[in-house]
């Protein structure tokens, strides 16, 4: 991997990267499966519950000056509650459980090692919370959506390597506009677990 420069940033330390990392994710969520259109001021209000959160982690991947990732992570009882719902319902403790959030990441810079040094970052964070469950949750595509780019890979092989295991039980429902609609839709996501040893 070539060398960049990781920022791990906890709790209010956040505020002052919140518009770096606002618009890397309208960038890079722009793209399917997302096709997220939204505004900086819809992503500081989003990334202010992280900056409000105790133990929320942020972890920022910079090329000199350039911020060209980041990832996220907090204990899921201080995170949204509409994340929380479904293992509540459950009968899970949430505060047992680290919310992984987004991992976003310029194009230019996939493919070398950096999202699985996300995922080593922010299970080590969780650890040291005392979780025992890391979650995270991608939004439901079909296999046909018009949508899709040719050649479109999903994510699903790099997390299962990673040791996450897919959870259809374990839903949340949010609402966001489309790059394609002219008005927001609600759109289902699915979660994917890990158990920490």
């Amino acid at each position: 991997m070539q060398q960049f420069h990781f920022l791990h940033l906890s709790s209010r330390e956040i505020y002052p990267w919140i518009e770096a990392v606002g618009n890397l994710r309208l960038r890079v969520f722009r793209e399917y499966p997302y096709l997220y259109e939204g505004t900086l001021d819809e992503e500081r209000h989003y990334l202010s519950t992280y900056a409000e959160a105790p133990t929320s982690l942020i972890v920022l991947v910079k090329d000199g000056e350039n911020a060209v990732g980041a990832t996220t992570c907090v204990r899921m009882n201080e995170g949204d509650a509409a994340f929380a719902a479904s293992f509540e319902k459950a009968g899970m403790d949430v505060s047992k459980v680290c919310y992984l959030g987004e991992s976003v990441l310029l194009p230019a810079y996939r493919g070398q090692g950096i999202g699985k040094a996300f995922f080593q970052y922010r299970e080590e964070h969780a650890r040291q919370l005392g979780c025992t469950i890391t979650a995270f949750c991608a939004v439901d595509r079909p296999s046909d959506h018009p949508s899709r780019p040719e050649g479109h890979r999903p994510l699903d092989a790099f997390w299962q390597a990673q040791g996450y295991e897919k959870h259809p039980e374990l839903q949340a429902t949010f609402v966001w506009k489309e790059i394609h609609e002219s008005s927001e839709s609600p759109k289902t996501l699915t979660f994917w677990l890990k158990t920490l040893a």
